[in-house]
């Protein structure tokens, strides 16, 4: 884990895409369209920033079912970075290469393994990944993985903003995190 003093920091990470309410149309590829990040600390068990990245799809558009669902529009998106340019961002202005991270499922790492490989720009994160939604289960003796809303009804948390939204799915995720740590079953 990075240390700076007693920090403990740990990146957050979820991630919105295009979506289609049926099969995607041809020639498109899901793409990231958001990336929400934040950043926790550990041992002071805080959250202590909140970081939304808007990035620009190159191979699909935002289409009505992905607007109703994340609230992203097509013109919103159009506003955001390239895909290389948020994972350089992720890089050099959120350690991503060196910070531990987390994200709810293994649904975010994978979707940065595929469009990263598809498109050819390196891989943001280190190799430190924790799927949180595998270590709440565990923690709560679950059978079945829930979604990061029933979790927080689980946890007796409140959803913070809006659900299907980067930014603010990555502050609850962090919730549930630190929820994990203070419990003492957080994987280290």
């Amino acid at each position: 884990m990075e240390s700076t003093g007693a920090a403990r920091l740990l990146n957050v990470v979820d991630v919105e895409a295009t979506c289609w309410s049926g099969d995607q149309p041809p020639g498109s590829v899901s793409e990231i369209i958001e990336i929400g990040l934040t950043v926790v600390d550990l041992a002071t068990a805080e959250r202590l920033t909140r970081h939304q990245i808007l990035v620009r799809p190159a191979r699909s558009t935002v289409s009505q079912f992905c607007t109703e669902l994340t609230g992203l529009t097509q013109s919103e998106v159009d506003e955001g970075v390239s895909f290389a340019a948020a994972c350089r961002l992720l890089a050099a202005g959120h350690h991503a290469g060196s910070r531990p991270w987390a994200s709810w499922g293994d649904y975010d790492r994978n979707q940065f393994t595929r469009q990263c490989q598809a498109t050819g720009t390196p891989y943001p994160f280190g190799r430190h990944h924790t799927n949180a939604k595998a270590a709440f289960t565990e923690a709560y003796g679950l059978r079945k993985r829930p979604g990061m809303a029933r979790a927080l009804e689980i946890a007796g948390r409140r959803l913070e903003g809006r659900h299907h939204r980067g930014a603010d799915d990555a502050w609850n995720i962090a919730a549930l995190v630190l929820h994990l740590s203070e419990r003492g079953v957080w994987p280290d």
